[in-house]
């Protein structure tokens, strides 16, 4: 049971807090429906105004969703090319990645990034480093540009592959 937590406990997170969302929707719609119908002025701007902060949820909720499946995706594939660094790092009792360690890793993550800056899989490995040794700003984005590199390298085999 615990194997099964681990590996699946993101998603279930996931998928509650999207449903908790999902029923803020709809109350907020509602709410905003109801201040519109009134046919005032002021309750008519409050309406529209209370629309437009789910609608902004909406899309951090929809860009957060692509990021986390794409992530996912890329790690994958990594494993499936033997790419993937092992977790093999030491953790404190509390399970956080000994931060020396992680540090004295991430040199050699930020070493082949430098070497093969075009390479999306580099950038994916230092984005792991960086988010090993604490740093999520940097590890969020180092992995958007391997994000980008990946894709990249996707249109370019399609392109390939079309002619």
């Amino acid at each position: 049971m615990k194997d099964f937590w681990k590996a699946h406990s993101p998603k279930i997170f996931t998928g509650i807090i999207l449903a908790i969302y999902a029923i803020y929707l709809v109350s907020t719609v509602q709410s905003a429906a109801r201040l519109i119908t009134t046919g005032e002025a002021v309750p008519v701007l409050m309406g529209i105004c209370v629309l437009g902060i789910p609608l902004v949820g909406v899309w951090i909720l929809i860009r957060e969703v692509r990021f986390g499946a794409t992530t996912q995706a890329m790690a994958k594939e990594l494993r499936e090319q033997n790419l993937l660094p092992e977790d093999n790092l030491p953790r404190l009792p509390s399970g956080r990645i000994v931060r020396q360690a992680a540090d004295a890793d991430f040199v050699q993550y930020k070493e082949e990034a430098e070497a093969n800056p075009g390479r999306w899989q580099s950038w994916h490995r230092l984005a792991l480093a960086y988010d090993a040794a604490g740093d999520r700003r940097r590890a969020r984005d180092a992995m958007k540009t391997a994000m980008k590199l990946r894709s990249a390298d996707l249109k370019a085999n399609s392109a390939r592959q079309a002619r």
